[in-house]
């Protein structure tokens, strides 16, 4: 009888992770949206299943389980965000720097910074879903809505981004239709301060977006001024946490940016990858062991056919969660001169 209770467990427990396996992502993109760390996002998700198993016996289906798994995420959420500062970026902290050649500041670790979000290749095939999901990822809104109170962030991402109705978003939230509804509304009002307007999330198709990150490679690599300059809008930004140091202006980013690389271009790798919707270059430097080891993931916002703000997440730890190797490719992708 012991045995047969244990096989019945493991059966449930083989049948809820069936269940709830194909919600996990888009969980974990709900709880990064909330709280702005790739990994606290995780840690959510995985208390939102550990509290869904231990309830899935008195589930009874009132509602559906994707729905039900939201409710209990976003209470999650709420309450980790009650002691929680909100996560920036170096451009939310301070004034730019103007001086490119200047040193920068010492890397502040105390400061919770906002991650990069991996993209998963291949999640939509219809292009109108795969901008829509590159609009509600990007970094500048994520960014944004680390300014939002955590019920309105919530009522914001729930009924804007995901688009739920606005009944089972007061459901998840447990108030009102007329309050969640104030809400959004006062949450809308303060991301339009934040946030780019919707005409300035104008991007390139997919073959130009990669040309564009090939040729970027390539002169970020070589330390090409010229090539950078002419790469950048004229108000573009770099930054790099945790380091607070930022730069705006084509002429000090593309400067500053050419001095990140060495000497030698072959002591660096660059890997394309992608984050929050948005291109990215998986960055490897060459260390005194000779060897090429994980430094940083730049993410790059592009307007058009030009790169707006590149943030360089100086953070090996991303690369596991990016599924990036430890050691890049032993014979790198080509970068042209």
């Amino acid at each position: 009888m012991a045995l047969d209770g244990a096989r019945s467990e493991e059966s449930a427990e083989a049948e809820f992770a069936r269940l709830t396996g194909p919600h996990r992502r888009e969980l974990h993109a709900y709880c990064y949206r909330m709280l702005g760390s790739v990994h606290d996002a995780e840690d959510l998700v995985q208390e939102t299943l550990l509290r869904a198993w231990r309830g899935y016996g008195r589930f009874e289906g009132r509602s559906s389980l994707r729905t039900w798994l939201y409710r209990i995420a976003t209470n999650a959420c709420l309450r980790a965000l009650e002691n929680r500062d909100r996560r920036p970026l170096p451009a939310g902290l301070g004034d730019p720097v103007e001086d490119p050649q200047a040193p920068v500041a010492a890397a502040a670790p105390e400061v919770p910074w906002l991650d990069p979000f991996p993209d998963a290749p291949g999640e939509a095939a219809d292009p109108g879903a795969i901008v829509a999901s590159r609009a509600g990822m990007r970094l500048a809104l994520i960014a944004a809505l680390q300014y939002l109170p955590a019920r309105q962030r919530a009522a914001l991402i729930l009924r804007d981004v995901l688009e739920w109705p606005g009944p089972q978003a007061a459901e998840m939230l447990g108030v009102s239709l007329p309050a969640v509804n104030s809400l959004l509304q006062r949450a809308r009002t303060q991301l339009r301060q934040a946030a780019p307007a919707e005409d300035d999330l104008a991007e390139p198709t997919d073959p130009d977006m990669r040309a564009l990150l090939d040729r970027y490679a390539a002169a970020f690599q070589n330390a090409d001024v010229g090539a950078l300059t002419r790469l950048l809008t004229e108000d573009a930004v770099y930054e790099m946490p945790p380091i607070p140091t930022w730069f705006a202006g084509r002429a000090a980013v593309a400067v500053f940016a050419a001095s990140r690389a060495p000497a030698d271009p072959a002591d660096l790798r660059l890997v394309p990858t992608s984050a929050n919707g948005q291109p990215a270059l998986a960055t490897y430097r060459r260390g005194p062991d000779g060897r090429h080891h994980p430094h940083s993931v730049q993410v790059l916002t592009l307007a058009g056919p030009l790169v707006s703000r590149v943030t360089a997440f100086q953070d090996p730890a991303l690369f596991p969660v990016f599924g990036l190797p430890a050691v890049p490719p032993a014979v790198p992708p080509a970068v042209p001169h």
